[in-house]
């Protein structure tokens, strides 16, 4: 600091009559803080003189502000006494802005999943949690290997983009089935921005983005986990799972490190058998509505303060994951009747530094994060006798289906780069400006064939991209966000510009009001969600691009209102938000036809598509005894024209599999300290769904409305 004043501070912090260790204490507005020892208590020293804010806060507590006057030569004492925070209503986010942003400041809607309500869903990874957030959908879609895709606003999995600690290393591949190989008790939170607001992310950000945020290390502590659950009486799903925490004493450096293991067996749901008298029959067909599933992960988190204004970041993620689903038997893959065999093998990492200047004004970070995947699988039907017109048939594809089954390998890595630098302006006109400028580059690079089916993919993608950005907080009251990112696809020719507009305007403490509008696009890549039809049902079919075909774009528009009203023994809130999504030469699959090997699809333009909706999110906690969070989307999303889905059947102008109302229902008892008990439930309106049959004869092609379910 320069000088010695000899003015110093301390106290300690404590809440229900304990203290609390390792909670911040500092001068708001500065650099100069501290945390409390392991009992509770702090004490800082030659502070500047005059009058400042103190702030003492720790994850869990609500921030308390005190004014205190500093003098020369004098020491006092000043004691803290936090709440505990019922509900997490002004938790501090990054994924709206690219910056550290307070909930109710930030001109973006954030919500937030956090780890405890991860718990109290029992979720064992981040696919179950995520289908307790509003606007959010998980959709499994195959029955045999059931990957997944998450839904937002609307949107297919295509137009959601997924980050791990800020970082777009969820590649194409990784999207099948990430969600359930990233395993819970590696996560810190997950922010959640729907709708093209997030646009600052990249080409994949229409529908919204998340933020997967791992924990980071702030005291000494460990836990270890067990959750079994018994799926309708049948199959069990074993979750073991451990944590380790180490921070050293000068606070300085620290590390968190996790384990995973999961084991489910494979679960067969019975069903209805119409017999030959007419009456029905239950009974297990003896194939899989849900895969066998073992998963082993480790990673970790560590950080390195090697001065007060500088930071180093590692993470490191090791995924391991074998899932099998089809007829169940104790044999290899490619001697069961219809099978899909999957053994991943994940790497995933990344390293952040950022350096803090201009007194705390401005910022400069630098990072980079990557992904390997090894993956081995098998998709297919074991020769049935009575599709071959004679035996010598039948003998001749059973021999070449035992001597060259159809296996497949996939290497697929992913790599970004990139840098940052944020610089705030006090005095900016009117108000306060945080200017963000960056450059990125990421490449995904994927290798798979099945050389029985004939079949290889082959493609390498680039883009580089830089962003510009303008928070400018003109009042109290309000806040004007602007930016704009320019993306060089290399499947594309030109550049695509990306622009943003959000506008928050806050009433008093407990309401705030945001209109949001931004534009996205989509490269035209070949291998993403849609390759998965290509073995549907034991089918060989194949999709191929457009000569003519070009970038998807969108056009998004929402608006939100924010409430919450906390009172002495309840709290109460809701975010209303509607939304507008407009696609142009939106992407679908055209069928052609086939040939020997199977079903042909051309990824083409469509004329364009809308999509809009409203979503509802409600919360209440009373006296800290019973919580409830419940969300409820209705939405419409329709072609400007009718589309083909099937090859000879109707055309139609609805999205295949997207319910036009769905939402969630999360119920929390506190009966007692330590003790608390979870009812939540997902609800799943109707939806048009098409039904394809690789043999017309045993069942033709049909559209069908799936019921609602919960």
């Amino acid at each position: 600091m320069g000088q010695h004043t000899d003015a110093n501070v301390f106290g300690d912090v404590q809440s229900g009559g304990e203290h609390i260790p390792f909670a911040n204490v500092y001068l708001e507005g500065t650099t100069i803080g501290t945390t409390t020892d392991g009992t509770g208590h702090y004490m800082l020293i030659d502070l500047p003189l005059g009058k400042h804010v103190l702030v003492a806060k720790s994850m869990g507590y609500k921030a308390s502000r005190k004014e205190i006057i500093v003098e020369s030569d004098k020491t006092i004492e000043v004691n803290f006494i936090l709440d505990q925070e019922v509900m997490s209503l002004d938790q501090v986010v990054i994924t709206g802005t690219k910056t550290f942003k307070r909930r109710t400041e930030s001109p973006v809607i954030v919500h937030v999943l956090e780890s405890k309500n991860i718990d109290a869903v029992q979720a064992c990874n981040i696919s179950e949690g995520l289908k307790f957030q509003p606007g959010l959908r998980v959709e499994t879609d195959c029955q045999t290997c059931n990957y997944t895709q998450l839904r937002m606003n609307g949107l297919g999995g295509g137009y959601s983009q997924i980050l791990i600690n800020g970082r777009p290393i969820f590649s194409p591949l990784i999207g099948l089935y990430g969600m359930e190989q990233i395993p819970a008790n590696m996560v810190d939170r997950i922010e959640v921005v729907r709708g093209g607001g997030s646009a600052l992310y990249g080409s994949s950000a229409i529908g919204g983005t998340v933020n997967v945020i791992t924990h980071l290390p702030d005291e000494n502590d460990y836990s270890i986990g067990f959750t079994s659950h018994l799926i309708n009486e049948q199959s069990v799903d074993n979750v073991l799972n451990a944590n380790v925490t180490m921070v050293s004493k000068k606070r300085n450096a620290g590390a968190v490190l996790f384990v995973n293991r999961r084991y489910r067996e494979a679960y067969d749901h019975p069903g209805i058998t119409l017999m030959a008298d007419g009456s029905e029959k239950i009974e297990k067909d003896n194939y899989s509505e849900l895969p066998e599933l073992r998963n082993n992960s480790f990673g970790g988190n560590l950080f390195f303060r090697p001065r007060p204004n500088q930071k180093l970041e590692v993470n490191f993620t090791s995924l391991y994951e074998y899932r099998y689903g089809g007829e169940m038997i104790d044999k290899e893959a490619h001697l069961a009747k219809q099978s899909e065999e999957r053994m991943h093998n994940i790497f995933m990492g990344g390293v952040d530094y950022q350096i803090n200047f201009n007194d705390d004004n401005s910022s400069f970070i630098a990072y980079a994060a990557g992904q390997i995947t090894d993956r081995r699988h098998y998709t297919g039907l074991y020769p049935v006798r009575g599709e071959y017109d004679s035996d010598s048939a039948f003998l001749e594809a059973e021999i070449s289906h035992l001597k060259d089954p159809p296996y497949g390998h996939t290497d697929n890595s992913t790599i970004q780069g990139g840098m940052q630098l944020n610089h705030r302006i006090q005095d900016f006109i009117i108000g306060t400006n945080v200017l963000t400028a960056g450059l990125e580059y990421i490449v995904d690079d994927i290798v798979d064939s099945i050389p029985h089916y004939n079949y290889g993919t082959n493609q390498k993608t680039t883009n580089k991209a830089a962003f510009l950005q303008s928070d400018w907080q003109i009042s109290r009251a309000f806040t004007f966000l602007a930016g704009v990112r320019a993306d060089k696809h290399n499947l594309l020719d030109r550049a695509i510009f990306s622009p943003r507009l959000s506008l928050l305007y806050r009433l008093r403490n407990y309401t705030q009001f945001r209109l949001t509008w931004g534009t996205g696009f989509r490269a035209p890549e070949a291998f993403d969600a849609d390759m998965h039809i290509a073995f549907a049902g034991g089918g060989v079919s194949r999709i191929s691009l457009d000569v003519n075909l070009k970038e998807e774009r969108s056009n998004s528009l929402s608006g939100s209102v924010n409430f919450d009203m906390p009172q002495e023994k309840y709290i109460f809130g809701f975010t209303l938000e509607g939304f507008y999504t407009r696609l142009t030469d939106a992407f679908y699959l055209q069928p052609v036809g086939a040939d020997d090997l199977g079903e042909q699809f051309v990824k083409r333009n469509g004329p364009g598509a809308t999509v809009k909706g409203v979503t509802l999110e409600l919360r209440a906690n009373y006296n800290k005894m019973a919580q409830l969070e419940a969300g409820f989307t209705l939405q419409s999303s329709l072609h400007a024209e009718a589309v083909e889905n099937i090859d000879g059947l109707e055309a139609k102008r609805e999205f295949l599999r997207s319910p036009n109302d769905y939402g969630y229902m999360v119920l929390m008892l506190f009966p007692a300290p330590k003790i608390n008990i979870s009812v939540n439930s997902v609800y799943t309106g109707s939806m048009l769904q098409a039904k394809f049959s690789p043999d017309e004869s045993m069942a033709s092609n049909e559209y069908r409305t799936a019921s609602s379910y919960t």
